[in-house]
């Protein structure tokens, strides 16, 4: 053992009540008042200064003893709106509202690295940024990069670690390029003509032309897109109509399109638009298409993921490290768009004690014994970084 397992495995208590009280105080995205005060508190104590960035952000800068690089160490703070249903004495005590992601641990795993880090700063070569990111599952890297994170020293690379509870506790998840999905939502409205079910050739029937914009659209990811791009179309609302016997005017199609691959220069959802267009016009109807992009895909650089695989397997065992990819979606996507960057899974899952329950679900709960490894990931990830990119 040395001196970075012990020092992360000293930790694990204080590990453990920080993430309890993040846990039993969640706030939502740009919310999080309480969640930052404490992060800042927690920092300043450390003889670390802070700043404010996007609202709720906590931005503090660890000064290594030579020149260097800058590394970015990012943990996101922001609850869902949830209402809990464990019994655990740490359950939040904000109804409709829970940490059923694991920022909670993200924050204390950061701030431990942070305590560490901050008091070895003389073997720290360059600066050690650590950002705490509000609103991760609404955007919220965005507001922070406008608002100058990556810059005032400019950041060189990036690292974030997410628990994930789909891993057997202990094992880390990591691969070089997609990694997590870009994410768009869409509404689409289909219009018609209403009428009477009895004499249905008097309408123009936009249930019918919905319908078909669903099975058509299938096509686009069997025949208009390479089966190495991984990519979901999926329709999860479809409203319209007010009784059986009448032919309404409209019906709402609304879903979600993820890919893992970078689609900036022929996004799916303009082929999705064309479609719709197209077979609504085929039948008769016209077509409303809207959609927003939530998240861009998570690229993670080649290098930086070779850097923390190597890190991993010191970490935990060449065994527990293996090749990872999810269609969820990441706002880390932000930061990886820009800089090389790299974004690892931490697993968690343990179905003995109850923590193999999925994110964002109302009993999600994490494997505490896994904290420590989330500081040692962070702290041994970025020493070495800043000796290898000084070295070479």
């Amino acid at each position: 053992m040395d001196w970075i397992t012990e020092q992360s495995e000293d930790l694990q208590n204080e590990l453990i009540e920080l993430r309890r009280d993040f846990h039993a105080h969640p706030e939502l995205g740009f919310e999080e008042h309480q969640t930052s005060k404490k992060v800042e508190e927690y920092l300043q104590s450390l003889g670390l200064q802070t700043e404010r960035v996007a609202k709720t952000g906590v931005v503090a800068m660890i000064e290594g003893a030579e020149n260097g690089p800058v590394l970015m160490l990012r943990a996101d703070m922001d609850a869902l709106p949830i209402q809990e249903e464990n019994t655990v004495e740490y359950a939040s005590k904000n109804p409709g509202v829970m940490h059923a992601c694991g920022h909670d641990a993200h924050m204390s795993m950061l701030m431990g690295a942070a305590k560490i880090l901050s008091k070895n700063k003389e073997l720290i070569k360059g600066k050690i940024k650590l950002v705490f990111q509000p609103n991760e599952e609404n955007a919220g890297a965005l507001p922070m990069i406008e608002d100058g994170v990556l810059d005032k020293p400019k950041v060189d690379a990036a690292v974030g670690v997410h628990i994930w509870t789909p891993l057997p506790s202990g094992v880390v998840g990591i691969s070089s390029g997609g990694v997590m999905s870009g994410l768009y939502i869409f509404e689409i409205k289909v219009k018609g003509y209403g009428g009477h079910s009895g004499y249905p050739e008097t309408a123009i029937d936009p249930v019918i032309a919905a319908s078909d914009i669903v099975l058509s659209a299938q096509r686009i990811q069997t025949r208009e897109i390479s089966s190495m791009k991984p990519m979901t179309m999926i329709f999860g609302q479809i409203n319209g109509g007010t009784k059986a016997n009448i032919i309404p005017d409209e019906v709402v199609l609304e879903g979600s399109i993820r890919t893992l691959y970078d689609d900036s220069g022929d996004p799916p959802i303009y082929r999705l638009e064309r479609l719709a267009r197209d077979v609504s016009k085929t039948h008769g109807c016209e077509c409303e298409v809207s959609w927003i992009r939530e998240n861009i895909p998570l690229i993670n650089d080649e290098r930086m993921a070779e850097h923390m695989k190597k890190t991993a397997t010191e970490v935990v065992g060449a065994d527990k490290v293996i090749p990872y990819s999810t269609m969820a979606s990441e706002d880390f996507s932000e930061f990886t768009a820009r800089i090389p960057g790299v974004f690892l899974f931490l697993g968690t899952g343990n179905e003995e004690i109850g923590t193999n329950f999925p994110h964002h679900n109302p009993r999600f709960n994490i494997d505490e014994s896994v904290l420590h490894l989330g500081v040692e990931l962070f702290v041994r990830g970025s020493l070495q970084y800043l000796e290898n990119s000084t070295n070479n």
